[in-house]
């Protein structure tokens, strides 16, 4: 049996400066990631993903510091991210965060679930 990777998360400048400004965030400040019933991402159907601001995370498995922000997903969060890189970019349109995700394990996701969607 293969273990999977963890995932990583990566982001843009522009979505670093929108989270710090939007959460008012200072170093050491975190922020969770999360999956929700409803919606879609490009990797999901019939769920998407949520943000939250979490200084003090209940047993992470994913903690990427960004910008002296800490990006968490937390254990009971990893259904949601498992086998699966973050990418996160700053939209103008929508003046917001949107998240794409990839395989971390060199495979493609099905072009039919949709494009990638706001946070």
């Amino acid at each position: 049996m293969t273990k999977k990777k963890l995932t990583k998360i990566t982001m843009t400048p522009q979505a670093s400066e929108w989270f710090q400004n939007e959460m008012h965030l200072k170093p050491g400040n975190g922020i969770k990631l999360f999956g929700k019933g409803y919606g879609e991402t490009n990797a999901h159907q019939g769920f998407s993903q949520g943000i939250g601001r979490c200084d003090h995370p209940v047993d992470p498995v994913v903690d990427q510091v960004i910008d002296g922000i800490h990006y968490y997903i937390q254990a009971f969060d990893y259904w949601f991210f498992n086998g699966l890189d973050v990418a996160i970019d700053y939209d103008a349109q929508i003046d917001g965060p949107l998240m794409h995700f990839t395989p971390n394990d060199g495979s493609r996701l099905d072009a039919t679930t949709g494009a990638s969607q706001r946070v």
